[in-house]
This record gives C-alpha cells, sequence and structure tokens, in this order.
C-alpha cells in the first residue's frame, strides 16, 4: 500500500498511538502540547491553523495579535503547531489558549465541543476545488481513484472535502501532504501529482497568473474562517474585542490592522453561522 494512501485512516490510527500513549510527542518531533501553547503569565494565547509555517504565521499575523492586545490591555502572543495532525490534537486536548482563528469545521467543533464564542468572521464564503493540468481529460472525482491528489493534511478543510468526495475505504485517491494549498497548487503545475484540492479564490488567481489548470469540480460554499474565544475569557473582554474587530475599518489602529494582515474587514459572526460544519471531523479520531 502506498504509505500516503487512505489518509484519514492514517491520522486516526496516529491520534490513537498517541492517545494511548504508545509513542509520545517528543519522539516524534513535536513538543507536548502543553509545552506548544506555553506563555507567561497574564498573556493571551492565540492559536493559528498551520495554513503557514510557524515563522510565516507569526509574521503575518502578529499585526493582528498587536491590536487584539492593545484592546485586552495584554500581550498576545502567537502560537501554531507544525502539520494538521499536531493541530487536531492540542485543539482537542489544551484547555490553554484564549483566542484561536480558524477554518469552518474547526470552528464549530470548538463551539460545540469546548463552548467557544465566534466574536467575528472573515467576509463571505470560501469553496474549495478539485484540479488537475489543463491537458488532463478528467471529468468526474471517480476518475482519480488511485491517482495522487495534492493537498494540506488532515483533518484540514481541504483534505476533510476531498475525503468525503471518496467514502468508499478502497476506492480512494493517494493523498499527498503539500503542507500549504499554494504548494498544492505548485505541485501540480510541476506534474509532481495528478490533481490537487485547493481553495477555489487561488484557482482564480492561477489562472490570471498563467493557468495550467482545469476544474474537475467545486464544493458547495462554507462560511470562511473566524476568530473565537474560549470561555475562560470573560463577557465584557469578548464584546471588547468582537467590537474592536468589526470595527476596525472606521479607526486608525484598525486600518492598520487589517492593511498588515490584508483582509478587508471582519464580519459580525455567531455559532449559528457555524453549525453543522464540524461534521466534517466524524470521521477523525477523537470527535
Amino acid at each position: 500500500m502506498h504509505r500516503q494512501r487512505y489518509l484519514s485512516f492514517n491520522v486516526q490510527s496516529l491520534l490513537l498511538i498517541l492517545a494511548l500513549g504508545i509513542v509520545g510527542w517528543p519522539s516524534m518531533g513535536l513538543a507536548a502540547p502543553a509545552d506548544v501553547l506555553k506563555a507567561e503569565p497574564g498573556d493571551l494565547v492565540f492559536i493559528i491553523q498551520p495554513i503557514l509555517n510557524e515563522e510565516q504565521t507569526k509574521r503575518a499575523y502578529q499585526p493582528l495579535a498587536d491590536y487584539l492586545g492593545k484592546i485586552a490591555g495584554k500581550r498576545v502572543v502567537i502560537r501554531t503547531l507544525p502539520n494538521f495532525v499536531a493541530y487536531w490534537e492540542v485543539m482537542r486536548l489544551s484547555n490553554a489558549y484564549d483566542l484561536v482563528l480558524d477554518a469552518a469545521h474547526f470552528t464549530d467543533y470548538r463551539a460545540k465541543k469546548l463552548g467557544f464564542k465566534v466574536l467575528a468572521k472573515i467576509p463571505d464564503t470560501v469553496s474549495y476545488s478539485l484540479i488537475v493540468g489543463a491537458g488532463a481529460l478528467v471529468i468526474d472525482p471517480s476518475e482519480l481513484i488511485g491517482k495522487t491528489v495534492a493537498t494540506p493534511g488532515a483533518p484540514s478543510v481541504g483534505a476533510a472535502r476531498l475525503n468525503a468526495m471518496y467514502p468508499n475505504p478502497v476506492r480512494q485517491p493517494v493523498i499527498v501532504d503539500s503542507g500549504t494549498a499554494e504548494e498544492s497548487i505548485q505541485m501540480l503545475v510541476k506534474n509532481k501529482v495528478q490533481a490537487a484540492m485547493v481553495p477555489t479564490p487561488l484557482v482564480s488567481q492561477q489562472m490570471a497568473q498563467g493557468g495550467g489548470i482545469s476544474v474537475v469540480t467545486t464544493t458547495e460554499p462554507i462560511p470562511h474562517i473566524a476568530l473565537s474565544a474560549a470561555p475562560r475569557l470573560n463577557a465584557e473582554l469578548r464584546e471588547k474585542i468582537r467590537a474592536a474587530l468589526v470595527n476596525a475599518p472606521n479607526t486608525e489602529d484598525g486600518k492598520k490592522m487589517l492593511k498588515g494582515i490584508n483582509f478587508e474587514r471582519f464580519d459580525p459572526a455567531n455559532e449559528q453561522i457555524y453549525a453543522g460544519q464540524g461534521t466534517l471531523l466524524k470521521e477523525y479520531w477523537g470527535y
């Protein structure tokens, strides 16, 4: 069996091994959950899904962390994980973080299982597209069974969406963990894989920059990423953060922050907007 085949099974097996203590986090090159999120007393821990590597994540979102820190009157420290396997495990097992920015399925899971409150979201919705090279004659996802498909590792929303397209565990593509959606496209155009599962906006971007790809199918849209807060943050602070995010385009500090993270604005959001999105995670150990 190809070592990357049946990714959802492999992820569940790995998480089960971690949960049972058969293999420890350090032996896998990962810090224990409590160590990953460690911060100074009084700091607020802001965890962000691992779309980028740790250095890139901190650089990309430091303006938002600084802005939130001013609102809260505390230092806000960014934490992330090396991959989505570790992210899923830490997210479930640790209560050592205060704020989180991540995708719809994680947002709904946190709201339902961990009592997080959704404060604000990126505008609009996002869908995912299964793409192939421009010359490939593929018109249906079933034609990619046994073929290599790049996407960020499970249980990222791209991998979860791809997994849902192939419910039969013996009739699946070979899923290749690309690390990032951008790298998925690069792997495809360089003929390192035969398809990729990526956010639809990146498809339009690639088309504008030179093409070389063709869309097989596109998923239904889901709410865009959200910022949510742990129940340990008091209601007054949560409301201050919500108001500061939504009103950011109307203040100089807010405008500077939005420009720094390249977001147009934050829209008001709540748990109902994301209700049901977490069902994508039911295939993974620990739901």
